[in-house]
């Protein structure tokens, strides 16, 4: 009579089904590296690009190469979409509108505020993080060769990038929109354009204002880049910021290996007079 076996003991398995217990877990690992690398492959190469940095040449609408030099007396001017006549010298004094008619968010080419954060993925590497929203209300006013007034806002809770993941973490981590919706910037010091704008110059200043963010308010430079084109004003700028400065920590995701601690606010702004 045989002695039953003790409990803390387990009887072996059988060569046939330890192979097919290692062949599984081969497979699984197999699947998972490539599944890994197809999510990599995809998000380098079969994604669309970053959208371009900020700046008149990419904005919308532009000026005609007649009037592209201030110096060309030809005649012409340009008429850009929406607008129908040319706006110069006193008439231009006043309130200025962002105007969401003006262009158009699926290609830029409208008004949008955003962001430009570098960061390493997992399963990917080093990529370039873009959201914008056209969600932006406000106003500039022009007397003269000064802009003395500029009330901006943003509802930073409509941002879109090109990964719906990220988008909503900021609504809890980071930007922490569902707490901090709205980015705002006013203008303390006016702006010296050096003469009175003539249509199609590019014009570049220095606006010195308050921005808050993530409900946090600092005293900022942010060089901007503004032209007249007929009746729309345009006006693109960028300043970088350090998350720190404005309480805004790191976001935590497993996709997610590092970010940068530093990123880009963006903005593009067309303009049409009150």
């Amino acid at each position: 009579m045989t002695s039953p076996m003790p409990a803390d003991q387990t009887r072996p398995r059988p060569p046939l089904l330890r192979n097919r217990l290692v062949l599984i877990g081969l497979g699984a690992i197999l699947i998972a590296l490539l599944a890994g690398g197809v999510m990599g492959f995809s998000y380098l190469f079969l994604r669309e690009p970053a959208p371009a940095a900020i700046g008149l040449s990419t904005a919308s609408p532009t000026p005609s190469a007649a009037t592209t030099d201030p110096s060309a007396d030809t005649g012409a001017s340009a008429t850009p979409a929406g607008g129908s006549s040319t706006t110069t010298g006193d008439g231009l004094d006043g309130t200025w509108n962002v105007d969401a008619s003006i262009g158009s968010f699926s290609d830029f080419s409208g008004s949008f505020v955003g962001y430009r954060v570098e960061e390493e993925l997992a399963n990917v590497g080093a990529a370039t993080a873009v959201g914008r929203t056209p969600d932006v209300t406000g106003s500039l006013t022009l007397a003269g060769a000064q802009i003395t007034a500029v009330e901006m806002s943003a509802d930073l809770s409509t941002l879109q990038s090109d990964k719906s993941q990220r988008d909503g973490q900021l609504h809890r981590q980071a930007l922490e929109t569902d707490q901090f919706p709205t980015a705002t910037f006013s203008l303390t010091q006016p702006i010296d354009l050096g003469s009175v704008p003539v249509d199609g110059q590019v014009i570049q200043a220095t606006a010195t204002g308050d921005l808050t963010i993530h409900g946090v308010t600092k005293s900022v430079q942010i060089p901007v880049e503004a032209r007249v084109a007929g009746d729309v004003v345009t006006v693109t700028g960028s300043i970088d910021i350090l998350f720190a400065d404005y309480g805004i920590s790191q976001p935590n995701s497993f996709l997610v290996l590092s970010i940068a601690d530093h990123g880009t606010m963006e903005f593009q702004l067309q303009f049409t007079k009150a």
